[in-house]
């Protein structure tokens, strides 16, 4: 049953002055540097035995994981994770959009939403692929480290939020009633009949309960599913 921690980058200024940053390269502000280190320390406290760190290609997600996780060399960067492309909307004010007819789109129907100009991508679109490239990801740590691995993908809001909208079985057009905060964790176990979000929107929690469990010399990996873990239900 993998596990994998999805990390949001740490703030930068355009999460602090309301501008919708996209794909501009926007690298974390103070606050965010120090959201950055303290969930490295948070990481570091729980000794999770990472078989993966992936990384959306943009820099604040690769800053926050330098910061974070300075000892990991062998990030890998993954394009289907990577924000949104918010097409003409990339740069402006979140309070001049909120005047724009597709903004009620964005909020209460987002699967009908596409973005203008010409690398305007659709909510739908976003959704569908950052889902398949964790879902894929996944499968592939699974059949190299085994079921029970542990694996951290650095993303952003939307995304996170699709992947966790996914997990849940919610529509995408109720994914805008998930909150995911700069630096948050928010952790989705995966199994072969269904995925269990057992941590959303994390800020400062004790992360050493997603350790995998240690098995006896010759013990074979468990794949029996009752639950999702503590409070899972049979």
């Amino acid at each position: 049953m993998t596990t994998v921690l999805l990390l949001r980058h740490g703030r930068t200024m355009t999460n602090a002055t309301g501008v919708l940053a996209g794909h501009q390269p926007v690298a974390l502000d103070e606050v965010g540097r120090a959201q950055a280190v303290a969930v490295g320390e948070r990481l570091a406290a729980a000794k999770l035995p990472l078989a993966a760190v992936v990384s959306s290609p943009l820099p604040r997600c690769r800053e926050t994981l330098a910061l974070a996780l300075p000892d990991v060399t062998d990030v890998v960067e993954d394009e289907g994770i990577i924000e949104c492309r918010y097409g003409d909307w990339t740069g402006r004010p979140l309070k001049e959009l909120a005047k724009e007819p597709l903004w009620a789109t964005v909020q209460a129907h987002p699967s009908a939403a596409v973005f203008p100009g010409a690398d305007g991508e659709s909510m739908a679109a976003m959704s569908a692929r950052a889902i398949a490239a964790i879902r894929e990801r996944d499968a592939r740590i699974a059949e190299s480290h085994g079921p029970e691995a542990v694996w951290l993908a650095c993303s952003h809001g939307d995304i996170i939020k699709a992947i966790v909208a996914d997990a849940l079985g919610m529509h995408l057009d109720l994914f805008q009633r998930i909150a995911v905060e700069p630096a948050s964790v928010t952790v989705v176990r995966y199994t072969p009949l269904r995925s269990f979000v057992l941590r959303l929107n994390d800020t400062g929690g004790d992360l050493s309960g997603f350790q995998p469990p240690e098995k006896s010399e010759g013990e074979p990996s468990s794949d029996a599913e009752v639950g999702g873990g503590s409070g899972g239900s049979v």
